[in-house]
């Protein structure tokens, strides 16, 4: 497919471009050859690399002036209609478009794989970019959180393959182009989109319906989604560490240096995409065996004074919980505790699945819950929703091992700093800004650690 569309006369305005999501579509679409502006409610590390790398000018703070005269105007599904740079747009008769079309357009431009699921879209996609690029495919990518390596969460890159996630959370994954379609999982997630989870798994049969070629867990209820050629994939017995896993793949021997089950499942899926793609296998293989890790995915910060690492994980989903905890508790040594921190992300998420959330966080020695960050939604829309109902489900499970409720980030900090032991091992999770408390516990940070970005800032993440 061509990549030689008319879009060096284009000028694009994105609302919300600190975020993981909308720094990369910015990104690509400078590297298409537009003029690209944007604005943020506060800086963020994302925006903060894209006016390093010369994409953009960083506007802080929302407002009517910030909008270029000649500017498309792109936003997401956080930037409600009433903010002032979508209502300029709308008052002056200029272009306004989601960023779930602006990703349609891009998908069109190209050979796609997209990434579905209700866990795992970013590390697979990352993990299927770094595959294809060790094949020597030099791929483009557009996901939600660096890929690893110093990497940027996006590039437009030289070969015929894009890789992106197809996000579900406003079924903008429905008008993707593409060529090979990946499922990792269907669980409702997004309660506020989806009224059932038959809802969920019928938009993902029609995303799936859209692809010529698509890879697949092998689940029956997967499986039973998808009418046409399909790749199932499957480990059936990684050998897990605290310093990565192993399996079998197609007769190689893949070894990651990221930890737990769902990593190598991760991996699997995304060794089969690329092999459709026409990668080299052994080559793909190589090249994950040097996959440190997305961003905010298991990410090391640091330690504690103490001497307790400190790692921060995206996870926002009781399952992605369970499946993190499961991980860390690898690196635990003998005498040491597991210490999850848990920021809930969306009052309708933690309404739905409190219970849930808190038997996952009861597979911690020590779970403090921390209050929800809200994201799109308001707490007065939701009365009486807040963390501390995670916390008391935390505690009915944990058989008296200790559950704190401590709203605040400053709670938090004074009683993690107290609490953190040489031998224990700190894991904070959410799709919030719970990475901002991570780095405060943490006393070391590499450079390359420092360097990988929160999306917390920009009030444009699901």
């Amino acid at each position: 497919m061509s990549t030689h569309e008319p879009w060096s006369g284009r000028r694009l305005h994105f609302i919300g471009v600190g975020g993981a999501g909308m720094s990369g579509y910015a990104r690509a679409a400078h590297e298409l050859g537009a003029t690209v502006s944007g604005s943020d409610r506060s800086d963020s590390p994302y925006s903060q690399r894209l006016v390093a790398d010369g994409v953009l000018q960083l506007r802080i703070g929302h407002a009517a002036a910030n909008v270029p005269s000649d500017a498309e105007v792109i936003f997401s599904s956080a930037i409600a209609a009433d903010n002032p740079e979508r209502m300029e747009a709308r008052r002056r008769g200029l272009g306004e478009r989601s960023r779930g079309d602006l990703l349609a357009e891009m998908t069109a431009l190209k050979n796609t794989i997209a990434v579905a699921g209700s866990h795992g879209k970013t590390t697979t996609a990352s993990m299927l970019a770094c595959a294809l690029m060790g094949a020597g495919m030099e791929p483009g990518w557009l996901v939600g959180g660096t890929v690893g390596a110093g990497l940027p969460n996006a590039r437009w890159g030289s070969g015929e393959w894009l890789v992106v996630e197809a996000d579900e959370s406003d079924r903008s994954m429905l008008a993707l182009h593409v060529q090979i379609a990946v499922l990792t999982s269907a669980e409702l997630d997004h309660t506020d989109a989806f009224g059932s989870l038959e809802q969920l798994r019928e938009a993902f049969a029609h995303f799936l319906a859209r692809a010529p070629q698509a890879v697949v867990w092998d689940r029956p209820e997967l499986l039973a989604l998808r009418l046409g050629p399909v790749v199932a994939y499957d480990v059936a017995a990684p050998v897990l560490a605290g310093s990565g896993s192993s399996f079998r793949w197609h007769g190689h021997e893949v070894r990651l240096i990221v930890p737990g089950a769902h990593n190598a499942l991760n991996a699997a899926a995304a060794l089969e995409a690329a092999c459709l793609a026409g990668a080299n296998e052994g080559d793909a293989v190589d090249a994950l065996a040097q996959f440190s890790g997305a961003g905010r995915r298991f990410q090391a910060l640091g330690s504690s004074p103490q001497g307790a690492p400190v790692y921060d994980d995206y996870a926002h989903h009781p399952t992605e919980v369970a499946a993190t905890l499961h991980a860390a508790r690898l690196l635990v040594p003998d005498r040491g505790r597991l210490v999850a921190v848990f920021q809930p992300h969306l009052f309708s998420r933690t309404q739905a699945l409190a219970r849930e959330f808190g038997q996952a966080l009861a597979l911690a020695d020590v779970a403090v819950v921390l209050d929800v960050y809200p994201a799109r939604e308001r707490a007065a829309d939701h009365p009486g929703v807040s963390g501390l109902t995670i916390a008391e489900h935390t505690a009915d499970g944990a058989h008296g091992r200790p559950v704190f409720w401590l709203p605040t980030f400053e709670q938090a900090e004074t009683v993690l700093h107290a609490m953190l032991g040489a031998c224990d091992v700190c894991v904070v999770m959410g799709a919030g800004d719970v990475d901002e408390l991570g780095r405060r516990i943490a006393r070391d940070q590499g450079t390359e650690q420092a360097a990988k970005p929160s999306p917390a800032a920009a009030g444009s993440g699901s």
